[in-house]
């Protein structure tokens, strides 16, 4: 079957089990259920981050060579590595055959997770592991750096020689592995991925998301963390505000997008460029993350959320139940039509006015 061994293929029906916890793990993943205030302190820790610097100096030959190769500075692959697998703490123990398999059973993404499964026995027909071996998270994910049975045929290399491409037992192979992904995904070498700002008093929120010139924004009177201003320049760059006007402002570039290309959450995106920032030295937030963001909705209720301002003439994107930079915007555009400041988060009086309900008396925000 598309150009799987029957034996491969006999040998992963023996081991193929329903398993519902699957399905369930992957409604609720914590980049789409979660507030950022949930999310960025337990993955961005103090302890993430002197382990970081330690691995820095215990593999700097090997991460400087790799960066020579690929352009990718090394506290990237060491914040990807900690995110992944807190450093090669937790591979996962799941069959991914059998987890993929789960998963394709699901008409949400089936043919996604299809592929993926016969990417899996692909591998180990090439000879990359046994059946039994491919272990990794309840999503298929494997090795240090986590990588899809797709990501894995494509990218996995030997990098340290000794004839496998062993993404579980060898740091060389999982780092360069991972160096060779990122600059496939369109790595920009020499540019970061973005840094924290400050928002002049007046800011457009309705520029949110809008990519401009660093030297627009610099003119608008971003500036940088310690009010300094922006570097004159053209790259290309948009404002993110992850927990909404009270919270950190972030400005990002196109390394931004590309670590978006790895896991498609702004969340985890920002998460690791902040822990490769601290990895290289770099300081703590300026502007706290408010604890108080009331919770997320969940996805009908933003496409309720989407269909009222639609049905308003307001430009939403697709009415999928997810959040983007669309409806963002549209949320923005109504709140200003109200008089109220066009932050694009959700509250009760914007959810109230679009008479979206959001659950017995409690607060809610639809940010992604």
């Amino acid at each position: 079957m598309l150009g799987v061994s029957d034996a491969t293929l006999k040998g992963a029906r023996d081991i193929i089990r329903e398993d519902p916890t699957v399905l369930m793990l992957d409604k609720a993943q914590p980049e789409f259920t979660n507030t950022f205030a949930g999310y960025f302190p337990v993955r961005v820790t103090n302890s993430r981050i002197s382990e970081g610097r330690g691995l820095l100096l215990k593999h700097q030959d090997l991460l400087e060579q790799i960066q020579r190769e690929t352009g990718v500075p090394p506290q990237y692959l060491l914040s990807f590595w900690g995110l992944e697998t807190d450093f090669g703490r937790t591979l996962g123990n799941r069959s991914v055959p059998a987890s993929l398999a789960n998963l394709a059973c699901d008409s949400r993404r089936s043919d996604f997770f299809r592929q993926e499964f016969i990417n899996a026995l692909l591998i180990v027909d090439r000879g990359d592991s046994t059946l039994q071996g491919l272990t990794g998270s309840w999503a298929g994910a494997m090795g240090n750096m986590q990588f899809m049975p797709s990501a894995w045929l494509k990218h996995a290399v030997d990098g340290d020689g000794d004839k496998k491409r062993d993404l579980w037992n060898s740091t060389t192979d999982a780092l360069v592995s991972a160096a060779r992904f990122l600059a496939a995904l369109g790595w920009e070498t020499g540019m970061r991925w973005g840094r924290e700002v400050l928002l002049p008093t007046g800011f457009d929120y309705l520029l949110l998301d809008q990519i401009q010139p660093l030297s627009t924004w610099s003119v608008m009177g971003v500036r940088d963390s310690m009010g300094r201003p922006l570097k004159i320049s053209q790259t290309p760059a948009r404002i993110v505000l992850p927990s909404g006007a009270d919270g950190p402002a972030f400005i990002v570039y196109p390394n931004f997008d590309v670590i978006m290309k790895w896991n498609r959450s702004e969340y985890y995106a920002i998460s690791v460029g902040r822990l490769a920032d601290q990895i290289a030295g770099g300081g703590k937030l300026v502007r706290s993350i408010p604890t108080d963001a009331p919770k997320r909705l969940p996805m009908q209720t933003i496409v309720s959320l989407q269909g009222s301002l639609a049905d308003r003439g307001f430009e939403v994107g697709a009415i999928d139940g997810l959040v983007g930079p669309s409806t963002r915007r549209a949320i923005a555009a109504f709140q200003k039509s109200q008089g109220w400041l066009p932050h694009g988060f959700t509250d009760h009086r914007t959810l109230a006015a679009l008479t979206v309900p959001t659950g017995p008396g409690e607060p809610a925000t639809a940010t992604p």
